[in-house]
């Protein structure tokens, strides 16, 4: 005890001069980098790493090169960032195919350009978030101005916090337990300044000096972090204030806050799974918050439940026919199909699904149809739960419907989809063996517009299969509709009360619950059998599954995000889309939602390229807007957020955010406009390395008159070939899922070039 008193009391007495300067040049590196997670979900993990590094290793350069060689240290602290970029940003060596002989000079230059591009956006946002450090450090000489940086953190996260999905309540306590660490810093060397008598009485007790403070703040940190989530007794002025006026706050739920009740019919909802379908319709907010992780060797649908019976508003479970086929469930059973699949090629998907809330669902989830269940909760249990049910006709895993029993927290189910094949289904009949099953799914209101049966017979006229009139549907919708999570009601003339008939010819617009009813209606009106489906798109891989092994060219399966790999489904997943029965290969999915895309199981052949029929010639396309698929980011999130921060951070952030090259290289671009880029970025190089394109050649001409000097990049560069004639040219828009597999290809060329 005494030698830690000692070593107390010489490290306080014998502390540098400067070590309030130095403690303050901490506080803002550890400041900025709990504020800069308000950019989460925007920025890659990667970007975090390499500015959190850029700022410490400048704290690290502060304190070890004297304060008088300015100019070295701040050389210093640029080539520090550059490193923690370059190696956080995971450099791929850089091989000059054609090099020059008699210029080395340029061939180093082309080699250093070719690792500076790969440092691009990193490099640009280390280093202004190290020239933001340096600012401060030189700003922050007064407590007033230490006050205003507090003051400013805690406002940027407790609004980014607010009017965000992202939780930044640990940041918002951490800022506040730094900042009263460092005014205990200011205020003992105010005291040391001015008092150096009581300074030096002071150190002769250490503990009772420094207990104190750590016990204090400890207490407060700890009460800070672990406190409660409670919902506000009283409403905000800001809201009222918006209510007042007829206007409704949008807000972000699901685990980042308690809502209150609200009017449905005024007020847009979370996204998630719901049980009620009966009434579709109006806005949501997406909710970002965890279902289920999914561990599995293909990437898939989720599926839940089928609703048969369409009401005009909505869509519910027949009378007659609910579940009126339930099977017992065991340990291994091959769980019963009443569908025939004789002519389908099947593919088996093994998953294993862990919840990530305490949600309590109808059913468990899994690839469709799901053939066996291997345990619940346990995997070494012998049997599995008595409320575990199999409804043979809709395909569901029932759980039981007792509101007390806890939902499984982790199942193991193994599923047999059904391999895509085209020419096979363009043969076969939509019809079900059973005419009274058909019947059931070919259901429609007596109060159904006319002009909707109208609108799909003129869209399959050319079709001479049921096959290409489901196709022809699915693609009308996909290219012709605007996806959005809000819809624009005002469009509503009052004349129709259907739900299908207000979206096809009214809305003109909405989300996966207006495309797939609207399918799935639609079919039916022309003799499909079709029903509705709901459930979770695939959700998204974590960022390192994406990303190619350092060894060169990745595998086959590093450029296929399809897949295995664990996938995080969030409520922002939730999906509905449609399913079409066809005689000898069952319930066949169909995707008619902009922005999405099945994830088919398909042949060698089919893989290459899936033919989709061309809509009928009169019909009157929409304008497509570029929306980011359920889970992606939305540019008015991300404005307001940048906004908020940039305003009360830095005007040197400012001005760098809203220069048009930073926003037009960075920021607007969609799927398309990412694909589009990615191939220009690869024509340059191609230049460079040798590869000129004649002003006379389109790219087609030029990528075949490359090809027989890279045998081993022929089927990669008619892929990016296909993809980027398609983004070029094509109105549909490709997803982030997409345009990420179509990255990594680009990525997979360079190496080889």
């Amino acid at each position: 005890m005494s030698l830690l008193l000692t070593f107390c009391r010489t490290a306080i007495i014998k502390v540098t001069p400067n070590w309030y300067t130095k403690l303050s040049q901490l506080f803002i590196a550890l400041m900025l980098i709990h504020t800069i997670r308000i950019f989460e979900g925007f920025w890659w993990s990667e970007t975090f790493y390499a500015v959190s590094f850029t700022l410490l290793f400048a704290v690290a350069a502060d304190w070890l090169l004297p304060r008088s060689m300015q100019a070295l240290r701040i050389g210093v602290q640029l080539l520090l960032a550059l490193g923690a970029t370059a190696y956080f940003a995971d450099l791929k060596k850089v091989v000059l195919t054609v090099p020059d002989q008699e210029n080395r000079l340029g061939d180093l230059f082309r080699t250093l350009w070719g690792y500076a591009e790969q440092l691009q956006p990193f490099i640009w946002i280390s280093g202004a978030l190290l020239v933001v450090y340096i600012l401060f450090d030189r700003w922050i000489t007064t407590r007033t101005r230490l006050f205003g940086f507090i003051s400013v953190n805690i406002l940027v996260l407790t609004i980014a916090d607010s009017f965000t999905p992202i939780w930044l309540w640990d940041e918002v306590a951490w800022i506040v337990f730094l900042g009263l660490l460092w005014l205990v810093a200011n205020h003992l060397h105010k005291l040391a300044s001015h008092h150096p008598n009581s300074w030096k009485e002071l150190t002769e007790y250490p503990l009772q000096l420094l207990m104190p403070i750590v016990i204090v703040l400890s207490v407060l940190m700890t009460a800070g972090i672990l406190m409660p989530t409670v919902s506000p007794i009283i409403q905000d002025p800001y809201t009222m204030w918006k209510e007042s006026k007829g206007e409704t706050v949008n807000v972000f739920l699901g685990d980042k806050g308690i809502a209150a009740p609200v009017d449905v019919s005024s007020s847009n909802t979370k996204s998630g799974y719901g049980r009620d379908d009966s009434e579709l319709g109006g806005g949501f907010d997406f909710d970002y918050s965890p279902v289920m992780t999914i561990t599995t060797n293909h990437r898939s649908y989720w599926r839940g439940e089928t609703k048969t019976e369409y009401t005009g508003a909505g869509w519910t479970v027949n009378d007659e026919s609910e579940r009126n086929r339930l099977a017992s469930v065991g340990k291994d059973w091959e769980l019963p199909l009443i569908e025939g699949r004789e002519k389908a090629e099947t593919m088996k998907v093994d998953q294993q699904v862990r919840m990530a809330n305490n949600n309590i669902y109808p059913v468990l989830f899994g690839a469709s149809p799901i053939t066996a269940v291997h345990w619940v909760d346990d995997p070494d249990a012998s049997v599995l739960p008595k409320s575990l049910k199999w409804a043979v006709n809709e395909q569901e895993l029932i759980w039981s419907d007792k509101p007390l029993r806890r939902y499984p927290q982790s199942y193991a189910v193994t599923s047999e989809v059904t391999v895509l094949d085209e020419e096979g289904l363009r043969n076969a009949e939509a019809e079900l063996p059973d005419p009274a099953e058909t019947k059931q799914y070919l259901q429609l209101p007596s109060s159904l517009p006319g002009r909707v049966r109208s609108l799909a017979v003129s869209l399959t006229a050319s079709a001479v299969n049921d096959y290409d009139k489901a196709k022809l549907i699915e693609t009308y919708l996909r290219q012709n509709f605007i996806y959005t999570n809000e819809p624009d009601k005002s469009r509503l003339t009052g004349d129709s009360k259907d739900f299908v008939d207000q979206f096809l010819f009214e809305l003109k617009e909405g989300y996966c619950d207006y495309f797939s009813t609207a399918m799935a209606v639609m079919s039916r009106s022309i003799g499909l059998p079709a029903r509705w489906v709901k459930g979770f798109a695939p959700g998204v891989l974590p960022a390192s599954e994406y990303v190619p092994s350092a060894g060169g060219i990745p595998s086959e399966a590093e450029l296929n995000p399809d897949g295995a790999g664990t996938y995080t489904v969030r409520n922002s997943d939730a999906h509905s889309w449609v399913e079409i029965y066809f005689d000898g290969y069952g319930w066949i999915p169909f995707e008619p939602t902009a922005g999405f895309t099945f994830p088919y199981s398909v042949t060698e052949v089919q893989q290459e390229a899936l033919p989709t029929p061309t809509a009928a010639p009169d019909t009157d396309p929409v304008q497509e807007e570029v929306t980011e698929s359920t889970g992606g980011s939305h540019p008015a999130l991300l404005w307001g957020t940048v906004s908020a921060s940039v305003l009360a951070l830095i005007v040197l952030v400012l001005i760098l955010l809203r220069t048009p090259w930073f926003r037009s290289k960075y920021r607007a671009y969609s799927g398309n406009d990412r694909i589009v880029w990615e191939t220009e970025k690869l024509l340059r190089l191609c230049r460079r390395k040798g590869y000129e394109r004649e002003e006379h050649e389109t790219l087609r001409e030029a990528i075949q008159r490359w090809s027989p000097s890279h045998h081993r990049l022929n089927k990669l560069l008619r892929e990016v070939l296909d993809e980027f004639e398609r983004a070029k040219y094509s109105s549909v828009q490709a997803s982030s899922i997409e345009t990420d597999r179509f990255i990594l290809k680009i990525k997979a060329i360079k190496e080889e070039l």
